[in-house]
């Protein structure tokens, strides 16, 4: 009777979190992340660089940060800097990640994709940090991005590339005289809380309480 007890309230509370995540969609956000309005009130829209390691990325890691910024009307473009070729699947990776962005309502031609031989997908692969710098740079240049999203120096899973993006990230951040360009990073979490579900929405709070100095942004 007792662990019937226990389970029922799981699932309540798994189901009362979810509800509260979904209405929390469709209401105004208060969040600080891009809340900055100028202009009468307006939002000034960004130019936004997502930078990951492969395809999939994307879907498995950023969707929140994605959905939260097209429906903002900020312009998206997303740096892939290998086609994730570890298994020999890299072609139909590739693909998949033009389909993935084209449900997430990023254009077609804000989407790049590298196969550079110094940037393949493995976890015994080692990026070059500076040679990461170079092509983010570019890419920020010439897209005229003003703002960056990308992996901590965890890398969510731990995978070395994801950590190399952030390395590479950080890298040109600290090289540029150019101040103008924003960096955030995705913040690792542990296995209980990556795995709790919508009870997280909970845990994220509490978590930002106890680490009131910690900042997402990337430092300088």
């Amino acid at each position: 009777m007792a662990w019937l007890l226990i389970i029922s309230s799981v699932v309540v509370i798994w189901i009362a979190s979810l509800f509260k995540i979904l209405h929390g969609s469709y209401s105004p956000s208060k969040g600080a992340f891009l809340n900055d309005s100028n202009n009468g009130g307006s939002a000034k829209k960004r130019n936004v660089l997502l930078v990951v390691a492969h395809p999939d990325d994307e879907s498995m890691f950023f969707t929140p940060a994605i959905n939260y910024l097209t429906s903002r009307g900020h312009y998206i473009h997303i740096l892939c800097l290998s086609i994730g070729d570890a298994d020999g699947k890299g072609n139909t990776r590739k693909e998949e990640l033009y389909q993935a962005s084209a449900t997430l309502k990023v254009a077609h031609q804000h989407v790049k994709i590298l196969d550079h031989p110094d940037l393949q997908d493995g976890f015994g692969k080692v990026w070059n940090h500076n040679l990461l710098a170079k092509i983010i740079e570019e890419e920020v240049v010439s897209q005229g991005i003003d703002l960056i999203i990308t992996f901590d120096n965890y890398g969510v899973s731990g995978h070395c590339n994801h950590c190399d993006v952030h390395y590479g990230v950080r890298k040109l951040l600290l090289a540029s005289s150019n101040r103008n360009v924003e960096a955030w990073e995705l913040v690792s979490t542990n296995i209980f809380r990556k795995y709790s579900g919508p009870v997280d929405i909970y845990g994220s709070p509490i978590y930002i309480l106890c680490n009131a100095q910690m900042k997402c942004c990337i430092a300088w």
